[in-house]
């Protein structure tokens, strides 16, 4: 595994939650309180991207079926979700979100 710098800290601070793509992985970053989270960017019920949905506190919603997760661990928090999404560790250094692949 390698840590890998995917977004500017300032970027994802404003927008809250955002997309990033790390060796043709689609990576979605989260910001939620004062830390990052990153997941796969792909919901686990139907192709959407989970960047493109709506971040409420450590919840995002898919878009597509309005099925929810937690960003922090992966899992399903309402169906028609049935399988986690990935996660990777994230944290912030000198203005950076790094994450682990």
């Amino acid at each position: 595994m390698a840590w890998t710098r995917v977004a500017a800290l300032a970027d994802l601070k404003e927008r809250g939650v955002m997309d990033a793509e790390v060796d043709g992985d689609e990576i979605a970053l989260y910001w939620v309180g004062d830390t990052p989270y990153a997941t796969e960017n792909v919901c686990t019920h139907a192709f959407a991207r989970l960047s493109e949905g709506f971040l409420d506190g450590e919840i995002i919603e898919c878009n597509f079926h309005q099925g929810q997760f937690n960003v922090r661990t992966g899992e399903v928090v309402l169906p028609p979700c049935i399988d986690p999404v990935k996660t990777y560790p994230a944290f912030v250094r000198d203005g950076k979100v790094i994450i682990e692949l």
